[in-house]
């Protein structure tokens, strides 16, 4: 059974709704990163847990009052490592915010190319959105990489025993941006699709 062209902008639209809220949701919260402390290593500290968002970090159920500021950040007191590393989080926070606002603007192309049928408009929307994914992708990896990079610098200074009681992983913030990115590739493919079918009714008005 064929899906219709309505049928086919509709969850195209719901998914780009969804990829929008997912992304603004991920930017916006603080459990990008999260790190505890084995409780075989807690003596007198009630809570040794820390998670951390693009901008903050919460620690022990209570924000830090100092935002996470890589533009502001006085150069003359770090080292190279801890400069390029400022750098790849100026990017993160530069790129995922970027491709929000692109996300924003695509719904908008997305709604005229529909009510248009144009075929040209929806493959323009939906390569729109390809683009939108992959800078959703090249955000979400470099916090990636930043983090890996992050970790191994605490290691060099405290050493591996220093690390031995703590625990580090990927918060379910950065699973929003990965549900986004999905989204996204999702929308693009449904538009895709979408344009296929109005090229078919425009050349026989008789195709479903």
């Amino acid at each position: 059974m064929k899906v219709s062209f309505g049928s086919l902008v509709i969850t195209a639209g719901v998914c780009g709704f969804l990829s929008f809220a997912s992304l603004a949701i991920s930017i916006g919260t603080e459990y990008w990163y999260i790190i505890e402390m084995n409780p075989r290593n807690m003596t007198d500290l009630e809570d040794m847990s820390l998670h951390s968002g693009l901008w903050r970090i919460n620690e022990g159920g209570k924000t830090s009052p100092d935002s996470i500021d890589s533009f502001t950040a006085d150069s003359s007191k770090y080292s190279e490592t801890e400069l390029h590393m400022l750098s790849m989080h100026s990017a993160v926070v530069v790129v995922l915010p970027l491709s929000l606002l692109l996300l924003l603007f695509g719904g908008t192309c997305g709604f005229v190319s529909s009510l248009a049928r144009s075929p040209v408009l929806l493959t323009g929307t939906a390569s729109y959105f390809f683009i939108c994914s992959q800078l959703t992708l090249s955000g979400v990896s470099l916090y990636i990489v930043y983090s890996y990079k992050a970790l191994a610098e605490t290691e060099k200074l405290v050493g591996p025993e220093g690390l031995a009681y703590v625990h580090t992983s990927f918060g379910w913030s950065l699973g929003m941006a990965w549900l986004s990115y999905s989204l996204e590739l999702l929308t693009a493919i449904l538009l895709l699709i979408a344009a296929r079918r109005a090229k078919l009714q425009h050349c026989s008005p008789t195709v479903a």
